[in-house]
């Protein structure tokens, strides 16, 4: 199955992104495709370090890091390369919660009280499983992206809530709102969560937003909008305070 030429122009969306936001890093591209589809680019490699003890392993930590990654380069990954971390291979679809269960690293979490089981049941996750994931910066993107992913700060959190009152603000695990993006169509920011910050060395004050690909076009003119207004009223409130200085 030969994959489809993009319908935006992501590049001029990207760059109109971030003058809006300001992301702490390039928007990230994140694509789903089925087994055997054609995708985009080529694997980082097959390179895994050893696994623990109870056989887990994969090529990064864990999937958020592939966040990182993809501000600055084209990849394809598969469900061998995500294994490492259980709970994101469960929202990313290559896992079934039976599967994501039975893994220790889950099992740590569950026993700790991070979450409750509860909440694992209760995840968003990807429907259909993917035979590969492609992440590249957001104005490379060869193929129209599922969802795209910003790491962002809280005063750029503060121009998606002017602009998008729907706006979801997750909490743990991070990961999630990729699935909230790509299955719910909705805009879901997320405050973090211990493992991936830890995972990814993502700074303290950086935040994550996942977009739908297919919403993106309509969405940067409200943000547009809103960064417009909201300068108009710190010109005012900036100009109303010199009278207590």
């Amino acid at each position: 199955m030969e994959q489809q030429p993009p319908q935006q122009d992501w590049r001029s969306l990207s760059d109109r992104l971030i003058a809006a936001l300001k992301p702490t890093a390039a928007p990230v591209a994140i694509s789903f495709f089925p087994p055997g589809q054609a995708v985009p680019a080529a694997r980082l490699g097959d390179t895994y370090p050893e696994p623990n003890d109870q056989g887990r392993t994969g090529q990064v930590p864990a999937g958020c890091v592939y966040w990182i990654k993809g501000s600055s380069a084209a990849f394809a990954t598969t469900a061998a390369d995500h294994a490492n971390c259980s709970v994101g291979s469960f929202t990313h679809g290559f896992l079934t919660l039976d599967e994501a269960a039975s893994k220790d690293d889950v099992c740590a979490v569950l026993e700790s009280g991070w979450v409750d089981g509860a909440a694992v049941q209760e995840l968003p996750r990807v429907k259909e499983r993917p035979g590969t994931v492609v992440y590249s910066p957001l104005a490379e993107a060869q193929t129209d992206p599922d969802v795209v992913l910003l790491r962002i700060t809280g005063f750029a959190l503060m121009t998606l809530k002017d602009a998008l009152p729907d706006l979801r603000i997750e909490g743990k695990p991070q990961c999630h709102i990729v699935a909230i993006a790509k299955e719910q169509g909705q805009v879901a920011a997320s405050v973090g969560c211990a493992l991936s910050r830890a995972r990814t060395g993502m700074r303290p004050e950086e935040m994550t937003c996942a977009i739908p690909g297919s919403r993106l076009a309509d969405i940067v003119p409200a943000l547009e909008a809103a960064v417009t207004l909201d300068r108009m009223m710190a010109g005012y409130a900036a100009a109303d305070a010199k009278r207590f200085r």
